[in-house]
């Protein structure tokens, strides 16, 4: 599994439209291959401010897959007008660390 997270900055004032937004697109991202979940958190310090997490079953259902199809096309039509500055998309794997120790 993969752990795509990315930072958000929502454009002043534009908060509301982009959760509504947000929640059409989902439709979108929640109907490709290799879609497991995705979650949205809006940051409490920092207005406009959130985290997208999507979790893939492999690097490539999300850099190949998503962002190389016509729902792609869609998604960015429907939400990157909302970022100031344009986010950057990092990718994370689970350590899987013993915390029993």
């Amino acid at each position: 599994m993969i752990l795509e997270a990315v930072m958000l900055k929502v454009k002043a004032g534009q908060e509301k439209e982009y959760e509504e937004a947000f929640q059409k697109a989902s439709t979108i991202i929640s109907s490709m291959k290799g879609y497991i979940s995705h979650e949205l958190h809006r940051c409490i310090e920092v207005q406009g401010k959130y985290l997208l997490l999507v979790r893939w079953e492999t690097l490539e259902d999300h850099t190949v897959g998503f962002r190389h199809s016509a729902e792609y096309q869609q998604w960015k039509k429907q939400l990157h007008h909302f970022y100031d500055p344009f986010p950057t998309v990092e990718h994370f794997l689970e350590c899987n660390l013993d915390v029993t120790q």
